[in-house]
């Protein structure tokens, strides 16, 4: 016999899960919903950290004597699920992440689920969402009225420490078979994952690993309240071993580390100087110059070697920039988790202040160009662009927080931003081939652009994909670079 345990997201107990728990039993399985320690609303916060939670996990499956112990996570659950079936490897069968990334050694869990927000109270606990912050539940697609009515009366403070405190792993569950279930609704579904793994980094790249599945469900993010029956049934095909298996490029280089435009153009290197965060790329002219500030994606493991400014895109476009007669800045911002917008945002303030300090740079003619998930980043430059912004440049950005992404602050939405002040032209390079998560925040920003008002000159690539300057060498791509580059230049008024 199989037994399913099931341990939902921050603020809930184990009562969300009761519908698809009766449906499991119906079918012959255990099913084991849980409300950990501190989240009956009766037990204070003080104390209780994410060992806590996994420890009541532990006592758990030492109790169960079904043959195949299966464990579900939903949220921030699958924090104390990873930690648990680390410590009980032999006896769990499965693993299976509902509608959440697989967070690594040493991650807290505010850095991977929504936003908890609010501060810990005086007891050490953090208050659930209220009807005016429902955003920090993630997406609620499909919860009837009374399931949301009764998860909002029935919501509990989560103990601070949960979130904060780095999950712990050995290495001892890395063999597990993993399931990871997509709730499609808000938008994540496997040609997501398959987004992420083509991109190379070794945490996305490990989920073509074999014993790695994917299941897609049609609703949103709280499935046991909006589809239980539908949920049941994937759990169970779940534990069968069923599921698409996403396999990686046949190239193994990451895409990061592909040269940029091999073949097709040749940068000349030029003079880089090094400052903190930041490199200058300096061109062969007198005079003080105008400089763009290239502003790279992620989130970005903060071990990768090489960091993004000595990665062959970066030193493309500053190389790009300084030969055309600009300084081309390049910087490490700390983007290595969804919810280090802040952060980030916090570093490329800084190194625009350097750049434009410098006596090298007219500080009266700086670009920003964002590329990926660094686009996001953009939202504080459009909301309240400064006089001295010529230009915000985009390379098949992501303008808005992608599926699953309610970690990043609403701040965050270009979205929402273009067309609100009276800023800059936008140059926005679109890849004709983009991943169809990311392609929709470009066609949703598009859109408000036209709405305002707001001047955006667009560049296409209708052959190349996300990353076309490493996976597609072209010559469109080559010239799309040439135009975006252009058209920066001649908004800084070169």
């Amino acid at each position: 016999m199989t037994a399913f345990v099931l341990v939902a997201g921050s603020f809930t107990g184990g009562w969300v899960w009761e519908e698809t728990a009766a449906r499991l039993r119906g079918a012959g399985a255990e099913a084991h919903p849980v409300t950990l320690t501190g989240m009956d609303g009766r037990r204070a916060g003080a104390g209780i950290g994410l060992e806590t939670h996994v420890g009541d996990l532990v006592r758990l499956i030492d109790g169960l004597t079904a043959a195949e112990v299966v464990l579900v996570g939903h949220g921030y659950g699958l924090h104390p699920v990873l930690g648990a079936a680390d410590r009980r490897s032999g006896r769990v069968a499965r693993i299976v992440a509902l509608d959440t990334l697989l967070p690594q050694d040493g991650e807290p869990a505010a850095r991977s689920v929504p936003d908890p927000g609010g501060r810990a109270g005086e007891d050490g606990r953090v208050p659930p969402p209220t009807r005016e912050t429902r955003s920090r539940w993630g997406g609620l697609e499909g919860v009837p009225d009374g399931a949301l009515a009764r998860l909002e009366r029935l919501a509990v403070p989560q103990p601070a420490a949960t979130l904060t405190e780095p999950l712990r792993l050995t290495g001892s569950a890395s063999a597990l078979p993993v399931t990871g279930v997509l709730c499609t609704a808000g938008g994540a579904d496997v040609s997501t994952v398959e987004m992420l793994v083509e991109s190379g980094p070794p945490r996305f790249r490990a989920l073509a690993d074999d014993r790695i599945r994917f299941l897609e469900l049609a609703t949103g993010h709280w499935p046991m309240l909006s589809a239980p029956a539908g949920l049941a049934e994937t759990l169970l095909r779940a534990a069968a071993g069923e599921g698409h298996r996403v396999t990686a490029p046949a190239d193994e280089r990451p895409t990061h580390l592909r040269p940029f435009l091999e073949g097709v153009r040749d940068v000349p290197e030029a003079p880089r100087e090094r400052h903190g965060r930041v490199d200058l790329h300096l061109p062969d002219a007198g005079g003080p110059r105008p400089a763009i500030v290239f502003v790279h994606g992620g989130p970005v493991d903060p071990d990768q070697r090489p960091t993004p400014r000595d990665t062959p895109s970066l030193l493309g476009y500053g190389r790009l920039a300084a030969g055309a007669g600009a300084v081309g800045a390049t910087l490490d911002h700390r983007l290595h988790g969804l919810a280090d917008y802040a952060l980030a945002a916090e570093d490329l303030a800084g190194a625009v202040a350097l750049v434009r300090a410098d006596p090298r740079v007219d500080g009266e003619r700086i670009a920003l160009w964002f590329f990926s998930g660094g686009g996001l980043l953009a939202a504080d430059w459009l909301a309240a662009p400064p006089p001295w912004l010529r230009c915000v440049a985009a390379t098949y950005p992501m303008l808005a927080p992608l599926p699953g992404w309610e970690a990043v602050e609403p701040r965050f939405r270009p979205v929402d931003a273009v067309g609100t002040a009276d800023g800059p032209a936008v140059v926005l390079t679109r890849a004709g081939l983009e991943h169809p998560a990311i392609a929709a925040t470009v066609e949703e920003f598009l859109t408000a652009a036209g709405k305002r008002g707001a001047r955006v000159e667009t560049v296409d690539v209708p052959h190349g994909r996300h990353g076309f300057e490493l996976l597609d060498p072209t010559e469109e791509s080559a010239e799309a670079v040439d135009r975006a580059m252009t058209a920066v230049l001649s908004l800084l008024g070169e």
